[in-house]
């Protein structure tokens, strides 16, 4: 019985891994990249039967309005985190992991402060996985101080967006591969 339910909770998690013997769902990984020069790299399908791989090459900010950003993006088969209360992951990334909880109060639906709750997660080079409990994720020190915290709404958070921790003022090179991502 234990082995069907953590089944079924892969399954409504829309992603496993190798470990259980079943595919991520090509339907719920996306990427995104901004308008300024910032790229994917794929030298494969993004994803694969056992992990979501990528690379990304990130240009630095632009101008005060105009900043670059890269991100990989998992879109939640629920439409929401209600009745989630962990991320369990397990990732190599040459750069730390930032998790982004994308909730529409701070999105373009939102404020557009796109201070979305987040994680970071150390550099990894070998398969790393991280139990994280959606209590660690803060707002980013970078928050603007006129938008208004909501907090997590978990009925709000649509997707979840895996970025390498690439600075603003540098951009540069990372390479990202999930291997397992279970929501519980």
């Amino acid at each position: 019985m234990r082995t069907i339910s953590f089944c079924s909770l892969l399954f409504l998690a829309g992603c496993t891994s190798h470990v259980s013997g079943q595919k991520f769902e090509q339907a719920n990984w996306r990427y995104a990249t901004d308008p300024h020069g910032s790229q994917a790299i794929l030298n494969e399908p993004l994803v694969q039967d056992s992990r979501v791989k990528i690379a990304f090459d990130r240009v630095p900010r632009v101008d005060k309005a105009n900043n670059s950003w890269v991100e990989l993006i998992y879109d939640i088969p629920a439409g929401n985190l209600k009745g989630i209360s962990t991320i369990e992951l397990t990732y190599q990334s040459d750069k730390p992991l930032v998790i982004k909880l994308s909730q529409k109060e701070y999105g373009g639906a939102g404020d557009k402060s796109y201070a979305h709750y987040q994680v970071v997660l150390p550099t990894a080079l070998s398969p790393t996985s991280e139990h994280v409990d959606v209590t660690r994720f803060t707002r980013p020190e970078w928050t603007p101080v006129w938008s208004e915290d909501h907090g997590v709404v978990k009925s709000s958070v649509t997707a979840l967006y895996f970025v390498p921790d690439l600075t603003d003022q540098a951009g540069g090179h990372a390479q990202l591969t999930i291997h397992k991502l279970v929501l519980r």
